[in-house]
């Protein structure tokens, strides 16, 4: 059965903010914010193992020509994915504790179940638990019902791995359905938690407020922009032939935004990245000399998600 929703949160506009963007008036005056999000997919991946009816065919170093047999199970793609969760995690966040940068997890619900000590970790060093859905897969042809049953186990699998019980406050699906944002809002609301933020979005390089899902009149909901530019995953697409491109092109993102907030016109970038791909000790040092090189101005703001998009609403309110 397909529930009717009111889809004017996906209206489209080409104006955004037009020629004269704002400043996002960051803390302390930083021109820019700098977002490092890490998608822990690993052990919510697709896997016959875990219920599936193929293995994962996405992002691992078999490249995009491997194919899945169908109720076979792939122990060597497997155990790429248990790499990042088992050893590239650590590696990744030991770098971001010596520079004191708090973190966005993208989790996979699943992830977190099969690993909690990494919940745990997040929780309890001052990184932000966003929601990558249940599983790592496509949600496209899905039922209401079957998404929507995946919603309420990611947020049941948050709850319980972490110490705090916090459910996260931002969703990011990757691979949505249209109708993905208003069953999260749909059970958010009958679950009583907060949705602040929805970042399946690529429009800007600041917030933007859209309609929510089901919500009163009046009722906003942030966008928070992804980028896809600054996203490792761009190794495993073969459009960034080397480590070195990647970190330059992250690099330069920093300094063009950054230039436009000393004009006035401050904004954020997001670095985006995966355990089992940044985290090998081929391609750490990428990460390392972003990491680095951020780290040598003194006017950044090293912030989550979340606390990019708390700072939205307090400086720039929703009109109503």
């Amino acid at each position: 059965m397909t529930t009717k929703f009111d889809d004017a949160w996906m209206k489209r506009d080409l104006y955004g903010y037009g020629p004269d963007r704002p400043d996002a008036k960051w803390p302390k005056g930083a021109k820019i914010a700098v977002n490092f999000v890490l998608n822990h997919e690993e052990g919510g991946e697709r896997s016959v193992e875990d219920g599936d009816e193929h293995a994962e065919t996405v992002l691992h170093e078999f490249g995009q020509l491997l194919s899945a047999e169908l109720g076979k199970r792939d122990p060597a793609t497997e155990s790429q994915f248990d790499y990042g969760s088992r050893a590239a995690i650590w590696r990744i966040m030991r770098l971001f504790k010596k520079h004191d940068i708090p973190i966005t997890f993208y989790a996979v619900g699943r992830a977190f179940e099969r690993n909690p000590a990494v919940a745990k970790y997040a929780d309890e060093n001052g990184h932000e638990v966003a929601a990558h859905c249940y599983k790592w897969k496509p949600y496209t042809g899905m039922s209401d019902a079957e998404e929507e049953e995946y919603i309420r186990k990611a947020v049941n699998a948050f709850k319980t791995t972490s110490p705090s019980g916090k459910v996260p406050v931002g969703w990011f699906y990757g691979r949505p359905s249209e109708r993905s944002a208003p069953l999260v809002a749909k059970v958010y609301k009958e679950l009583g938690h907060e949705l602040l933020y929805w970042a399946d979005t690529y429009a800007d390089d600041l917030p933007y407020y859209t309609t929510m899902p089901g919500g009163k009149e009046g009722e906003s909901l942030v966008m928070m922009p992804y980028s896809l530019d600054c996203n490792d995953f761009k190794f495993w697409q073969g459009q960034m032939g080397s480590d070195d491109a990647f970190a330059q092109h992250c690099i330069d993102a920093f300094t063009t935004i950054r230039e436009e907030g000393l004009e006035g016109k401050s904004a954020y970038i997001t670095v985006a990245l995966h355990s089992r791909w940044i985290g090998r000790p081929g391609r750490f040092q990428a990460l390392k000399r972003m990491v680095e090189h951020f780290s040598s101005f003194d006017d950044v703001w090293f912030a989550t998600r979340e606390q990019i998009a708390r700072h939205w609403v307090e400086t720039y309110p929703p009109r109503s």
